[in-house]
């Protein structure tokens, strides 16, 4: 390039001058925004036209493309083998060898079906599972969605058209109106430049840029910087590019969101606990029972038979199918209700939130500007009030007239605080043509519009921050009169303007002045016609659902971008905020704090953050998890990727969230309502309700399918039950009643609960008693008993021992199986509440459960009745005299439990 050595002599100036290495690799944005244009430009090796071509190629081959690399992630194949290799896999892979080497030695007995059918079941949980580990790949695809494709660049010989993924530190790029920014950026020239930093800050309000120098620390504050992935909404700019891909703000969040761990759900650990000491518990029976059949007299092979029995007795094969497919039916339920659940324990976990940490911008607004009070003649009003019941002809024609936007199809685009202003104009007269503008600039904060008529008679509208407008008025408008804007009225906009800043408006000045032709448009004498207070309003139905919340035991917690006086305005609007000593802790503050200060702060019971950073989030959420809470955190922007990803459960909006948000979140809400948030957590806490009355029902049949092999080791009588005839139950007739359990309604009460305490267990010590010393010693009375009955009206006496294929053995085990199946029929009934009796939860409130107990009795029966059944299950058919035995031991079941309900509800 034709000026490369004085530019290569400025780098080594800057570099003598400062003591630091200014090569391109090394530059930061803080670094080059306190520069002149012409000593980044130097520092950068790079000239206002750009770079040469030659120049940016050997540069990409050096830094490499604009785009968001992948982390090193563990291989798919390995991903998927862990879904098969976890603990309750591994049990369940030796139950089904040793069925296969069962079937082996004695052929014929089922063993190979069990094998099987068991195989199947790993098969199953491990379908289920896999699709989790796609969620890195997907954030990753989201990130660089999110990145324009192509980009328009400077060179030497002109503006080329290039991929964005071709830039290179020291091109200089142009983007205007509606662009996306591809890479951090040095602005170099701009032309009324404003810039929505929504994606990086949470900030919602546009920010004005430019090329002046800025001394700043952070870049996303520095104004004469551009950060990749944010929105230019007005104006136009030529920007010298610094940084790229993985080396960019936007970068590093993504690294963030990458790198951030995943985290095991509550329920996760609770299901791994349940499956480890349900699993643990069958192979130490086993064990223990081939010692003990070798001890009273078995062979090697009985008491081998015998301990694999025990084994697939004590494993509910079923529970971790029931598990999934409950949670798959809970996702639909929520689905309906607008929250669409992308990880699986998701349900649950959100019914367990103890904090909720929700962003303002987005979540708990609408992320619409709009005008919510206005200053006029000396007093308050209300926007709508005041416009219908006052002359507002000056304000409304500076409110239409003065902006920046754009109308491509008849509707205006551009700043959303300029179109909620346009709005509340509402359609007024042209005031002439519009021949000249004074933009908007962080130095002046104020801007101007000329509009002249034929004859030249004009106008100049002005808006801007009240500290920059009232000082060039002269006079306010009061009444339709014009007054002296002398001390007292200027002390009375002070102080308006004060009052609407803490009710968390935005206050901008309306003033105007009349041309005369030829005169020229200058900001002096104007006419101040009064205060626009502009927010972003709130979701509908937001304070309900906040108040739902607080009676939940839910926290909330305000966490945002957005300046403290407007975030605290909010939350005392919705309740987040009823005393009137909340903390208020901004990201300034939060930096000064340690592990120890920041766990405090916590402990507060209102609280609002302001001004954070993403890894202030991120380390906001960590604290809460030290401290034992479940979090719940909600956003939509990139900036808040990585603490949806750290927190126990993550929750992006789906309408107006990015996409990195979305793929980022466990749950995203369809509807971008607070409030659906809370429906949310009440069907996650039907959900465990819901998984420990099925796991009540599951494992009450495990006590009936133990105490055969236990009577068949001591009693010396024939095996009661076969494995094959176990596997029926657990993989045949307890699944749909178990998943009608799994679908009941939230009961009336559940929201208002405290959330369950971090250490409450799934599997608790009420539950197993009640399920293995209660409910499952009356399911064996009614199977052995059923047993008995038929071995004793054939003739059997103590000591015979029968073939395997004896018709009246086959009729014994046959109904030793009906009994139990006839008692969890029962059972399902009774499990509907550990408390409340059976009779408080009408039918009709879930009609799965009577299409469960119609296909339950429908397997049965095909069990018993069908030849290929009676093949499968070793069965025979039964008398009528069998069932009308076993039906009274069912009953006796039911009335049982009603009675310790009734005891329990007495005695609390």
């Amino acid at each position: 390039m034709a000026d490369d050595v004085p530019q290569r002599a400025e780098v080594d100036r800057v570099t003598a001058a400062t003591g630091r290495d200014t090569s391109p690799e090394r530059l930061s944005g803080p670094e080059l925004a306190c520069r002149t244009v012409a000593e980044a430009l130097a520092a950068l090796g790079s000239s206002s036209q750009g770079l040469e071509a030659g120049e940016a190629r050997a540069r990409l081959g050096k830094f490499g493309s604009n785009r968001i690399e992948a982390v090193t992630r563990e291989p798919r194949w390995l991903g998927l083998l862990r879904e098969f290799s976890h603990f309750f896999a591994i049990v369940l892979w030796l139950a089904a060898g040793l069925a296969f080497v069962a079937e082996r030695y004695q052929p014929g007995e089922g063993m190979a079906e069990l094998g099987y059918a068991i195989i199947g079941v790993i098969l199953l949980n491990g379908g289920f599972s896999f699709w989790q580990t796609y969620r890195a790949e997907q954030a990753l695809a989201a990130l660089r969605r999110l990145l324009p494709l192509r980009v328009e660049v400077r060179r030497p010989a002109g503006v080329e058209v290039v991929p964005a993924e071709a830039l290179v530190p020291g091109d200089v790029i142009l983007l205007a109106e509606g662009a996306k920014v591809p890479a951090d950026c040095r602005i170099i020239e701009s032309w009324g430049l404003r810039v929505n930093l929504a994606t990086l800050t949470g900030e919602p309000l546009p920010k004005a840029r430019s090329a002046e120098p800025d001394w700043v620390d952070d870049p996303r504050q520095a104004r004469c910087l551009l950060l990749a992935g944010t929105l230019v909404v007005a104006g136009e700019c030529a920007a010298l590019v610094y940084a790229t891909g993985m080396n960019t703000a936007f970068g590093q969040i993504a690294h963030l969101t990458q790198t951030a761990g995943e985290t095991v759900s509550p329920l996760q650990r609770e299901i791994r606990r349940v499956s480890r000491f349900v699993a643990l518990l069958a192979l130490a029976l086993g064990a223990i029972f081939f010692v003990i059949g070798g001890y009273v007299g078995l062979s090697l092979w009985a008491s081998f038979m015998f301990a694999i029995g025990i084994i697939v007795a004590n494993v509910p094969e079923g529970l971790l199918p029931t598990v999934t497919l409950a949670l798959a039916m809970a996702t639909q339920r929520m689905a309906r209700r607008n929250a669409l659940v992308r990880h699986l324990p998701a349900v649950e976990t959100l019914g367990s939130a103890t904090v909720i940490l929700t962003d303002k911008t987005g979540t708990l607004t609408q992320n619409r500007m709009a005008v919510r009070e206005l200053f006029v003649d000396g007093r308050h009003r209300l926007a709508g009030r005041a416009s219908a019941e006052h002359d507002l002809g000056c304000l409304r024609a500076v409110a239409r007239h003065c902006h920046s936007l754009k109308f491509p199809r008849g509707e205006p685009h551009g700043d959303p605080m300029e179109i909620a202003l346009w709005e509340f104009a509402g359609a007024i007269p042209e005031a002439g043509r519009r021949v000249g503008e004074l933009p908007f600039d962080t130095e002046r904060r104020r801007m101007s519009v000329e509009m002249r008529d034929d004859s030249g008679e004009g106008w100049l509208w002005c808006k801007g921050a009240p500290e920059a407008v009232l000082p060039l008025c002269s006079s306010w408008r009061d009444g339709g009169q014009s007054r002296p804007l002398d001390a007292a009225a200027l002390e009375a906009f002070r102080r308006a303007q004060e009052a609407m800043a803490d009710r968390g408006l935005r206050v901008l000045a309306l003033a105007w002045r009349r041309l005369a032709p030829g005169e020229a448009a200058v900001e002096q004498g104007l006419e101040l016609c009064g205060l626009v207070g502009l927010e972003d309003p709130p979701r509908p139905d937001v304070q309900a659902a906040v108040k739902r919340c607080h009676e939940a035991g839910v926290r909330v917690i305000m966490i945002t971008g957005d300046h403290p006086h407007t975030a605290l305005a909010l939350a005392r609007e919705v309740h987040i905020v009823r005393s009137a000593t909340p903390s208020v802790v901004t990201g300034e503050a939060l930096q000064q704090m340690d592990a120890t200060a920041l766990s405090h702060a916590l402990d507060h019971e209102e609280l609002v953050f302001a001004r954070v950073t993403p890894e202030q989030k991120m380390r906001i959420v960590e604290a809460l998890r030290a401290k034992g809470e479940i979090v719940a955190v909600t956003g939509d922007g990139v900036n808040d990727a990585p603490a949806l990803r750290t927190a126990d459960i993550g929750i992006a909006m789906g309408l107006s969230g990015t996409d990195v948000a979305r793929e980022a979140a466990d749950i995203v809400l369809l509807d971008d309502h607070f409030a659906t948030i809370v429906n949310a957590i009440e069907e996650g806490r039907a959900v465990y309700e819901n998984i420990r009355k099925f796991l009540t029902y599951i494992l009450t049949s495990n006590i009936p399918e133990i105490v055969p092999y236990l009577a068949f080791v001591l009693l010396r009588i024939p095996l009661p039950l076969t494995v094959i005839q176990i596997l029926a139950v657990d993989l045949g007739t307890d699944i749909l009643p178990a998943l009608a359990l799994g679908a009941e309604k939230p009961h009336r009460d559940v929201m208002r609960r405290p959330p369950k305490p971090r250490t409450e267990r799934l599997l608790s010590w009420p539950l197993l008693a009640r399920a293995y010393l209660f409910l499952g010693p009356l399911e064996a009375c009614a199977a052995m008993a059923a047993f008995f009955y038929v071995m004793g009206q054939g003739g059997w006496y103590y000591g015979a021992m029968p073939p395997g294929n004896d018709p009246l053995y086959l009729q014994a085990t046959t109904a030793c199986l009906a009994g139990i199946v006839l008692a969890q029929m029962m059972n399902v009934f009774v499990c509907r509440h550990p408390i409340l009796p059976a009779w408080h939860f009408p039918l009709r409130e879930n009609r799965l459960l009577l299409t469960a107990l119609a296909v339950e009795a429908a397997l049965l029966l095909a069990i018993v009745y069908t030849p290929l059944g009676n093949r499968l299950f070793g069965t025979a058919p039964l008398s009528a005299a069998v069932w009308l035995f076993a039906l009274p031991f069912a009953l006796l079941l039911g009335v049982a439990e009603e009675t310790r309900k009734w005891w329990v509800r007495r005695h609390r």
